[in-house]
């Protein structure tokens, strides 16, 4: 990016946190749009100093194919923050603060836990290579919220520029002797306030929920945040992308491995983190 686009990225950046701290809607993108990845990355990348919160993990999402030849990749990444992340592997209510006026969604996920450091300097994995550094899949929920409530129309650039359009992790229990299990009998289904709004499963991942860490991991390499021992690493909504408000609540089923439920609620402003 040139100078002028630097200064762009600071200036979006800043605007984004502030809409997200402030828990205001923002009606237009704050800035010019990001037209290619890396500078949707740009942003992402000074809003996460911004930020000023220790990173717990990643989120993958799929690029639509209409995008993905446009923008040259399938998939994207954004930053799951450590105070976002909850656990609820003893029947716990999560709790998804949405901002009013923003977007907001709930995705079904099947997430990594990794057991090791990624190798400094690898930039570039197969799925075999991400499996070796992976010590539990988990079933989870993933947030998705923004401050900006067209982020999905506005394109992936404009998603990966607002932390991937993430907003949270709810984890739950583990899938006990998951390499031994066929992906297609990984499957959930995800309703919002008692009415079924979406089914799938691991199976409906392209190219396998390990192609998706092998991208998080090549991915994040390349931009200069290798992947730690016990970071997270969601691997795509398996069943779809849920909308819901303030006031919903949601439960998402992963068969013999449980359920996990979470309440959406009103978000509001919070400070600066020192």
């Amino acid at each position: 990016m040139d100078t002028a686009s630097n200064h762009d990225a600071a200036a979006i950046a800043q605007r984004l946190v502030a809409a997200r701290r402030g828990a205001q809607a923002l009606p237009d993108y704050p800035g010019p749009e990001p037209r290619t990845l890396d500078e949707g990355y740009a942003v992402q990348d000074r809003a996460i100093t911004l930020w000023r919160r220790p990173i717990a993990g990643w989120k993958v999402g799929r690029i639509p194919p209409a995008w993905e030849s446009r923008l040259g990749e399938e998939r994207l990444v954004g930053p799951i923050f450590a105070d976002a992340v909850q656990h609820a592997t003893g029947g716990q209510i999560g709790r998804f603060e949405v901002i009013e006026g923003g977007f907001a969604a709930v995705e079904a996920e099947f997430v990594f836990r990794l057991r090791a450091d990624a190798p400094i300097g690898r930039t570039a994995y197969s799925a075999d290579e991400a499996a070796a550094l992976v010590d539990a899949l988990l079933v989870g929920i993933e947030l998705a919220g923004s401050p900006l409530p067209q982020i999905n129309v506005l394109g992936p650039s404009v998603v990966v520029s607002d932390f991937g359009n993430n907003a949270g992790l709810i984890v739950g229990p583990e899938i006990a002797d998951w390499r031994a299990l066929d992906e297609a009998a990984l499957t959930c289904q995800t309703e919002i306030d008692g009415a079924l709004v979406g089914r799938g499963g691991a199976g409906t991942i392209a190219g396998g929920l390990l192609s998706a860490l092998a991208f998080a991991l090549s991915r994040c390499a390349r931009r200069g945040y290798p992947l730690k021992a016990g970071m997270l690493v969601t691997t795509g909504a398996a069943t779809g992308i849920h909308d819901i408000l303030a006031g919903q609540g949601s439960t998402i089923s992963f068969g013999r491995w449980g359920q996990l439920h979470c309440q959406a609620v009103r978000a509001q402003p919070q400070g600066e983190q020192a």
